[in-house]
């Protein structure tokens, strides 16, 4: 397989999907390691898996409608393998192996079969104290954007995924590229007082635009920054509420289509009315529970 991704909206060829199936037990408050899945917990209203499974079929039957090829990881009994952007990610022709927080680590073991369709040489493994996980890494053209957390406090948050030395590490690899690294708040309990992953607060569509979440960022002027280079009309803004039921975290099969939760009703309008997409609306409601959602479900591996 040649690996290509530009950018977060070309059309897309190859991506990897999820795997819903044989999720196990719920987990408990102590072994919850986001913030969402907390306060789902919390409330006793964490997902079950043959939602799960609906959600993440409607999901794969958008994809094959515009003749995108699907492939899926191995399943793992009694493992939440839901989120494949984390495991790894593509950077042009390059996949980067992620290293995960160690609740997931057991995760990759079900991408070998797909490993192995990527030459050798075109992967890209990190030193094991270079922490990274996808939905952290958005590529968008000449840039890298990348959501990271400086604290001292890093290794105590289970929400803090990506820290300084992986994102030195890339700079290595890809020298070209203006790699833009934002601090994100974090909170592993309250869900409206941190960000998980960088797609959670901020994510380019179409050929110029971004949605885009402002208290999600450390430093207003990171913020400032991603309006500057997209230019504020081309910005959508999410409130709080809509960060919550993770409103960025859409996903692109092209520049003009995107694939978006239903319930999304006033970001829907604004994508189709006044930015002219077509908008593929499905449920994702449940899997939004885990503190992820369509972005977080993908790995796209070519693009055009």
């Amino acid at each position: 397989m040649k690996l290509n991704i530009k950018n977060e909206t070309g059309k897309l060829k190859s991506v990897v999907l999820g795997q819903p199936n044989s999720m196990g037990p719920d987990p408990t408050l102590e072994e919850s390691y986001d913030a969402k899945s907390y306060h789902s917990i919390q409330h006793n209203i964490y997902p079950k898996e043959k939602d799960i499974i609906a959600e993440m079929e409607t999901f794969e039957k958008v994809l094959r409608k515009y003749d995108v090829e699907v492939l899926r990881p191995s399943i793992i009994e009694n493992y939440n393998q839901v989120f494949a952007r984390d495991v790894s990610f593509v950077i042009e022709d390059k996949m980067i192996i992620s290293n995960v927080i160690a609740d997931r680590a057991d995760e990759q073991d079900a991408y070998r079969s797909i490993f192995e369709k990527v030459k050798w040489r075109d992967i890209i493994n990190l030193p094991d104290t270079a922490h990274i996980e996808g939905g952290d890494v958005i590529v968008w053209n000449d840039f890298i954007f990348i959501g990271t957390c400086f604290s001292q406090d890093y290794r105590n948050y289970k929400t803090a995924r990506t820290n300084e030395y992986a994102i030195e590490i890339l700079k290595e690899y890809f020298p070209k590229k203006r790699i833009l690294d934002f601090e994100l708040k974090k909170n592993d309990r309250e869900p409206y007082q941190g960000i998980l992953h960088l797609d959670c607060t901020f994510n380019p569509v179409g050929t110029d635009k971004c949605i885009i979440y402002k208290n999600g960022f450390v430093d207003e002027s990171d913020y400032q920054l991603i309006l500057d280079i997209f230019g504020e009309e081309n910005c959508f803004h999410v409130n709080d509420e809509e960060m919550f039921e993770m409103y960025p975290n859409i996903f692109s099969i092209s520049p003009e289509v995107v694939v978006s939760d239903k319930a999304f009703t006033r970001m829907n309008n604004h994508l189709r009315n006044e930015w002219g997409m077509t908008v593929e609306e499905i449920p994702y409601r449940e899997i939004s529970k885990m503190g992820g959602l369509l972005r977080c479900s993908t790995m796209p591996l070519v693009r055009e």
